[in-house]
C-alpha cells in the first residue's frame, strides 16, 4: 500500500528526484529563495516534469514543524515498496558490479539505522539486510533520518541471520565480520569482490553465532584515544573503503 508524506531539505528531495521522480506529487518552494541551488533544483524538477509551487516561507515552515529545517524545499511524496522481497532477488537482478551488501546484527537505534541506510545510499550498496527479532525496522524515525535511503536502498528483514550470510556464501559473496579485537585490518583486506560488510549491534559488537559464519574479521585502526565507534560512523568508513577499492579496481 502506498503511503503520502513529506521529504523536506536540498538533500532529501534532489535524492528522490534523481531515483524516483515519479514517486513525487509536487515541490514546494521558498517563492523568496532565488539562489543557484535553488535554480539547479527547478531546472531537474523541470526536466523530470515535475509540479512546482512557490509558497510563502510561513507555509513550509508549518509543514516540516518546528524540528524541521527545510531550506525552502519541501516534496509531497508517494512510497511504494521496494521491489525486493529477498538476497536472491537483488543477486538476480542484473547488477552492474558485484554484489555488494551491508549487513546489520541487531542494530535497535532508529537513528543509527537510518544513518546507516543514508551511507548505504551514498555508497552504491546494493541491499541492507539485518535479523527482524531484537532489532530496528522501517520506523518513521529511521525514516526520517535516512532522508529518502528507506525508499531507494532495498532492507531486507531475515528471519535466521546466520543462515543468509550462509546463503550469500553459496553464491560467492565473500562476508567480512567486523572486530575490535579482529587479526586483520580493513585497509590491508581486498573488498573489491563480492561483498557483504557485516557491523555489530551498538556495543556489543557481532554476536558469536554471526561472527563464526563470517569469512573474516578485520577492525578498523584506530589513533586516537577512543576504544570503539557508533555503528553508523563503523558502516560510513568501512563503505566508504569497500567503495574507494571497487571504484580503483
Amino acid at each position: 500500500m502506498s503511503e503520502s508524506r513529506i521529504l523536506f531539505g536540498f538533500h532529501a528531495v534532489l535524492s528522490r528526484l534523481r531515483q524516483h521522480a515519479a514517486s513525487i506529487q509536487e515541490i514546494l518552494i521558498d517563492r523568496d529563495r532565488v539562489d543557484a541551488r535553488m535554480k539547479d533544483l527547478l531546472n531537474m524538477a523541470e526536466s523530470a516534469g515535475v509540479r512546482l509551487m512557490q509558497v510563502e516561507r510561513s507555509r513550509l515552515d508549518g509543514m516540516a514543524g518546528p524540528n524541521g529545517r527545510h531550506q525552502g524545499v519541501i516534496a509531497r511524496v508517494v512510497d511504494t515498496p521496494i521491489p525486493y522481497m529477498d538476497i536472491h532477488d537483488i543477486l538476480e537482478s542484473g547488477l552492474d558490479e558485484p554484489p555488494f551488501f551491508l549487513v546489520l546484527d541487531g542494530v535497535e537505534d532508529p537513528h543509527n539505522l537510518g544513518a546507516c541506510l543514508r551511507v548505504a545510499d551514498a555508497m552504491g550498496v546494493h541491499a541492507v539486510i539485518a535479523p527482524k527479532d531484537r532489532a530496528v525496522g522501517l520506523n518513521a524515525t529511521v525514516r526520517k533520518v535516512a532522508c529518502g535511503a528507506a525508499e531507494t536502498v532495498p532492507f531486507i528483514a531475515v528471519t535466521n541471520l546466520a543462515r543468509t550470510l550462509r546463503e550469500l556464501q553459496e553464491a560467492g559473496v565473500f562476508v567480512i565480520g567486523t572486530a575490535a579485537d579482529a587479526p586483520s585490518d580493513l585497509f590491508s583486506t581486498k573488498l573489491t569482490g563480492p561483498l557483504a560488510l557485516v557491523l555489530g549491534a551498538e556495543g556489543t559488537g557481532l554476536r558469536r553465532l554471526t561472527a563464526e559464519n563470517c569469512d573474516a574479521l578485520v577492525g578498523i585502526p584506530m589513533f586516537g584515544s577512543v576504544e570503539s565507534l557508533n555503528v553508523s560512523v563503523a558502516s560510513g568508513i568501512c563503505l566508504y573503503e569497500a567503495r574507494r577499492q571497487r571504484n580503483l579496481g
